[in-house]
């Protein structure tokens, strides 16, 4: 028997030689395609409901983007955090010049709207006083309005409902939080088969040469694909401490091993691409809660309308009417928030400056437990990751029996 084998060896020699390589081709290959297929595509292609495929990631967007929010939000970074490390000294200063002109603006607008004949009849150094009177009084307005944010930011700023909004509406770049998180051990799931397959390919040349039958190759092709998947996936994530192996080697979790890179890396993505200063005015100004912005603006508004009018207060009312007068403090405030994006455009590189979002969210990170850590990527391997791992085998047979007629062919 052992004879028999030892003289079909000989004889094909260049046979069994293929079996290691191709086996590590086929777990590089299974690898390489069940990666793709967590991220790409972005959109379904196919012929809906069974016959096509979409990314995992994108596929459950709202679900992916709700896990990565829920990390960075419950155990990174707050609303409060992110808002209360503007000063609102700083914040007046770095507006006055753009806060001076639109203040200048909205007040001949208002006098124009309210009273033209009034303001026209006024003659020019008239004017400009009262729009220097109302432009000394902005700057205590806008720290007014930013302390009472701060008071009770949660009111005015939904921060996971931003994060989540931004990652749902592009899914791409919730790709790349996932992909930048784990670019290494997306490399390291590839190049793993390789040398998966090629040790299951020696195993595969022992049985062929035993056995010789067809289903050898099919077999040993879907257990390359299945088992190289399993294994590779639990090498990234276990053991969660580095733990010693048969007194030769040891071992981490490969994700938790380069934690100190992986927040780098995350926290300059998430600090440049999702929580940017640009990001977080936008959804206080244009987001769900922007209203109860408004109803802030216009409480501050009114207290200085009446603080500046608290003498000629019975004139105004006899002048504008009552009623008229608060229809004109409501229309300050909402001329002011349609200039809000624009001037407030002008504090967003203080902003990034004083936030400092990157530096919060690496040290944050290194204070995570493993379990913790984990979950900023474990959750895109988690989701249908059965299916990732049927495909790797249902490919390994394919090609495995690709191989079976290779095989007859150099046989013969």
């Amino acid at each position: 028997m052992i004879d028999e084998i030892v003289a079909d060896f000989q004889r094909n020699w260049h046979v069994y030689a293929s079996m290691p390589v191709i086996a590590a081709l086929i777990g590089y290959v299974t690898k390489v395609v069940a990666i793709r297929m967590m991220f790409r595509p972005i959109e379904f292609r196919g012929i809906r409901p069974f016959f096509g495929w979409q990314g995992i990631v994108p596929r459950k967007a709202a679900r992916m983007a709700a896990i990565a929010c829920d990390t960075m939000t419950d155990r990174l970074i707050s609303a409060g955090e992110v808002v209360q490390r503007l000063d609102p000294e700083r914040v007046a200063k770095e507006l006055q010049r753009p806060l001076l002109e639109a203040v200048a603006e909205i007040t001949r607008e208002i006098a124009e709207e309210y009273q033209p004949a009034l303001w026209e009849s006024l003659p020019p150094q008239a004017q400009d006083l009262v729009v220097r009177r109302v432009q000394a009084e902005a700057p205590n307005v806008v720290k007014g309005i930013l302390a009472t944010v701060q008071s009770d930011v949660d009111s005015v700023f939904d921060l996971k409902g931003m994060v989540v909004e931004n990652l749902v509406k592009d899914k791409e770049l919730l790709n790349r939080i996932f992909l930048e998180a784990g670019k290494r051990e997306f490399q390291f799931i590839a190049r793993s088969g390789i040398v998966f397959g090629f040790a299951i390919g020696l195993v595969q040349m022992l049985a062929w040469a035993t056995l010789k039958s067809p289903w050898v190759m099919p077999i040993f092709g879907g257990l390359t694909g299945w088992f190289t998947d399993w294994l590779a996936l639990k090498m990234i994530f276990n053991p969660r401490e580095p733990k010693r192996y048969f007194g030769l080697f040891t071992w981490q979790g490969l994700f938790l091993k380069r934690r100190k890179e992986v927040a780098a890396d995350y926290g300059a993505l998430i600090a440049k691409e999702i929580i940017t200063p640009h990001n977080v005015l936008h959804a206080v100004l244009r987001g769900p809660l922007a209203d109860r912005l408004f109803a802030v603006v216009e409480r501050q508004i009114t207290s200085a309308m009446d603080r500046q009018t608290r003498l000629a207060r019975p004139l105004v009312a006899i002048t504008v009417g009552s009623r008229r007068y608060q229809q004109l403090k409501h229309s300050v405030a909402e001329k002011v928030m349609r200039r809000m994006p624009d001037t407030l455009a002008f504090i967003e590189d203080y902003a990034e400056e004083a936030m400092d979002i990157r530096n919060t969210l690496v040290q944050k990170m290194q204070e995570l437990s493993p379990e913790e850590f984990e979950d900023l990527i474990r959750p895109a391997f988690q989701q249908d990751e059965w299916i990732l791992i049927t495909v790797g085998a249902v490919l390994g047979f394919a090609v495995g029996e690709l191989q079976v007629l290779l095989v007859e062919n150099l046989a013969n």
